[in-house]
């Protein structure tokens, strides 16, 4: 087949009323006939529109077809109507073509997720390696993954972005390369360094060395991935300063990190400024051993979500038994429960990563 070969796709559905389809197809979902025959006893119709190519054939027996139609003006395209019948059989679903963000009620509970007693990690995205740090994405209010590509080079990923209401890309180990939307050319993340990609923000992997591994979060837990076909990256104009439904792009770099006294005592930490940028949605710091004893203390955060990247610590909490953690393993704490970071190594290093970015901390 040459280059440049003519090709085009149909979606061949059966009918059995071909006149009354006519109709239905033309001025009730507002598509455009194309072809039909044979004239004195029409058998075969096409009809093309919102991006598809129809057939009804009444020659073909079977199940009706289903079709759906995504549209911004759902409540007037068909009189409002979210699923119609058409005379001949076919099914039509009508729905939003941006349907809003929908964030589900937190479900708060207690998750401690060691990497000892871990299952294996399982192949995603781009040949990507996933890890499920909380199992149960508390309801589906959020989603944490350990993600690493053992052997590095290229990655083979396209221009996407995400339907989503927080993400961070924390880059654990090793280095990777992503290019961003009206963000300048390639941007290397390296060990300590993290993204925040605002909602729906264009950007593609390009590169990752050998060994990367990062943490990944997402909020809702379920959100949706789309490929833009269109964009090249990057972008021409470089516009740091430009939101994505009220969020700012951030790159934030460990080697430029300042360190201050942390929410609790015992503790330091660096502010990555993603709460600032997200206005709030999300806070995201690392956090290392001070000076001082350890509290117990409660938050009052819907969500608080702890990654330990080195180090050690007994984590204490009312009720429960006490867990030794170690590098790898990832802990939620519920609003309002009494929890310590007792006995923590000199080299104790975590990730914490809330919603809100501020809230309240009591101490006992």
């Amino acid at each position: 087949m040459t280059q440049d070969a003519a090709i085009r796709a149909e979606v061949c559905l059966p009918t059995r009323n071909l006149r009354e389809d006519l109709g239905f197809f033309g001025k009730v979902l507002k598509m455009r006939l194309d072809m039909i025959y044979p004239a004195d006893n029409p058998q075969i119709a096409v009809y093309s529109g919102h991006g598809l190519r129809v057939r009804l054939d009444a020659g073909i027996t079977g199940e009706p077809g289903r079709l759906r139609i995504l549209t911004d003006a759902v409540e007037t395209f068909a009189d409002g109507k979210r699923e119609l019948t058409s005379p001949g059989g076919t099914i039509v679903e009508l729905d939003e073509l941006n349907p809003p963000l929908v964030l589900p009620e937190t479900r708060h509970s207690f998750v401690v997720r060691r990497l000892a007693d871990q299952a294996p990690w399982v192949i995603g995205r781009a040949g990507m390696m996933y890890r499920d740090l909380v199992p149960s994405r508390l309801g589906g209010a959020m989603i944490a993954s350990h993600i690493r590509i053992p052997d590095g080079g290229p990655v083979p990923d396209m221009v996407h972005f995400h339907r989503v209401g927080f993400q961070l890309i924390f880059c654990y180990r090793g280095w990777v390369d992503v290019v961003y939307e009206d963000q300048g050319p390639k941007i290397r993340l390296t060990a300590g360094d993290c993204f925040i990609q605002p909602p729906e923000i264009r950007h593609r992997v390009l590169e990752a060395s050998d060994g990367i591994e990062v943490i990944e979060i997402g909020v809702p837990a379920e959100h949706v991935t789309e490929i833009d076909h269109d964009m090249t990256l990057p972008t021409p104009n470089l516009r740091p300063d430009r939101e994505w439904q009220g969020q700012k792009f951030v790159y934030n770099q460990a080697a430029k990190a300042e360190w201050e006294g942390f929410r609790l005592p015992g503790f330091i930490a660096r502010d990555t400024t993603i709460s600032a940028n997200t206005k709030g949605v999300a806070g995201v710091k690392v956090v290392r051993r001070g000076e001082g004893e350890t509290q117990w203390a409660r938050h009052e955060a819907d969500i608080h979500f702890t990654f330990v990247m080195e180090g050690e610590m007994t984590l204490m909490g009312e009720g429960k038994d006490p867990w030794r953690l170690s590098a790898g393993d990832a802990f939620v704490i519920p609003p309002g429960m009494m929890t310590q970071y007792a006995e923590p190594t000199e080299d104790i290093e975590l990730l914490e990563v809330t919603l809100p970015g501020e809230f309240a901390t009591t101490l006992s």
